[in-house]
């Protein structure tokens, strides 16, 4: 199990925003918009100035990944290396939003099996990054690609949300098994957007079962969870074949997982007697709905991204962030293992007023510094949390550790030791069956 080591202890984080997604005929990347490539070495000092010791992170997959087995690690090279040296411990974030032209989107049946070979050639250039989320958000990515239209292959239809979706979650697998070859005790942090959609009237009541039943369809692939007849009947109608569902469930990945999980204040919808979904603001809140997540797949828990617009008077954050800190205790005091939080992201962001589909120029004051890289006040008060609670969680928690290596530590002895275990039980497993769906 996860738990069973001792590691630094609870894991606050914060994130450089990677995304890349193709809308239309242009590529949107984020780290070039928010002035990440110019500025790198001052953002990773605006880390280790609040205190964090974990970053999601990841390399721009667009411009890394050349072509089948063909790669460009000069920016990877440089940045991890740095963080390395700084003993910051990387999340890393392998696919956020959009894959190399030369892969053209989602719809290719190809990615799963191409990225898995990217994952693990990354894993063994970089042989002391222990934790990933080799797909973020899977389900977003299916749903704003195939389903809503707005990214990627940008099509409207539930064909090409399951097809999108089917490929991220083999994909996610297949590169989880992949890290595994080259790091045995690598741990996988799912981050993962935690959506509940709620009946606007009685007629609503149909369309909103199934849009909460279809919330979990990425992570029930993703840990080989059988889904329920409505919804095997609407992968099967929708293009997936029996044994690609039967795939996700020849599996043994789960003891090493995280369930991270994303809340933001988008995350709840209204959804009308025809299907049709728009905003509901903030109504069961985060603990709820981690709830519902934590009871169906009995994992571990991460709150892996979150944010709020700063606000005309300054104080909407501040208020957001200690909301959402409520509710992370709220989780744990019920007896939900919890093991982290993540302000999303350092700095602020560009154009998600408009979910990058508009080029505006729009800079949407999210994050935990501007984009002058001054600091803002929710930065400050997320600064002093992790002061005040980063040595009382580990010591007062049903279950606050993970047996995480820091990068300083991967050639003691202690972080060999760890991946020997972990390879004599990762050989025992194959030997046993898998009861944990």
């Amino acid at each position: 199990m996860l738990t069973d080591l001792s590691p630094p202890g609870f894991i606050f984080a914060t994130g450089i925003e990677n995304s890349y997604p193709r809308v239309g005929g242009r590529r949107v990347d984020e780290m070039e918009k928010c002035g990440h490539y110019r500025h790198w070495r001052r953002d990773f000092d605006l880390v280790g100035e609040l205190g964090i010791s974990f970053l999601r992170y990841g390399p721009p997959l667009h411009s890394t990944w050349l072509g089948p087995d063909r790669y460009d690690w000069s920016f990877a090279d440089e940045t991890f290396g740095e963080l390395y040296r700084r003993d910051i411990a990387p999340i890393v974030d392998l696919c956020h939003f959009g894959v190399p032209d030369w892969l053209g989107d989602f719809q290719n049946p190809d990615f799963p099996a191409l990225f898995a070979r990217y994952a693990e050639a990354f894993a063994r250039r970089y042989p002391w990054v222990q934790l990933y989320t080799p797909v973020n958000e899977m389900f977003i990515t299916a749903v704003f690609s195939g389903l809503y239209g707005w990214w990627n292959e940008q099509l409207r239809s539930d064909r090409g949300f399951v097809t999108a979706l089917k490929h991220v979650a083999r994909a996610n697998v297949l590169a989880m098994q992949a890290i595994l070859r080259a790091r045995s005790d690598a741990v996988f942090i799912q981050s993962e957007s935690s959506e509940y959609f709620h009946a606007e009237n009685p007629a609503a009541i149909k369309p909103a079962e199934l849009a909460n039943a279809r919330r979990f369809l990425s992570l029930d692939l993703n840990y080989g969870r059988r889904v329920d007849s409505e919804m095997y009947e609407y992968l099967m109608d929708n293009g997936m074949t029996r044994a690609e569902y039967h795939f996700f469930h020849g599996t043994r990945l789960k003891h090493h997982c995280i369930m991270g999980n994303d809340y933001y204040e988008t995350n709840e919808h209204l959804v009308s007697a025809d299907g049709h979904t728009r905003r509901a603001g903030e109504i069961f809140g985060y603990s709820v709905i981690t709830r519902q997540y934590h009871d169906r797949y009995r994992l571990p828990v991460m709150h892996t991204e979150t944010n709020h617009i700063e606000g005309p008077d300054g104080t909407q954050a501040v208020t957001w962030l200690r909301k959402q800190w409520a509710n992370v205790l709220r989780v744990r005091n019920d007896g939900v293992p919890i093991v982290g939080f993540t302000w999303y992201s350092l700095t602020d962001q560009v154009d998600w007023d408009s979910a990058l589909r508009e080029d505006n120029g729009n800079v949407n004051a999210l994050g935990l510094y501007d984009l002058d890289r001054n600091i803002r006040e929710v930065g400050r008060v997320y600064r002093q949390l992790i002061s005040d609670w980063c040595e009382v969680l580990p010591t007062q928690s049903v279950c606050l550790r993970v047996p995480i290596v820091m990068p300083s530590e991967y050639d003691e002895d202690c972080g060999r030791r760890q991946r020997q275990q972990a390879r004599l039980r990762g050989r025992s497993s194959t030997m046993a069956p898998d009861t944990s769906a």
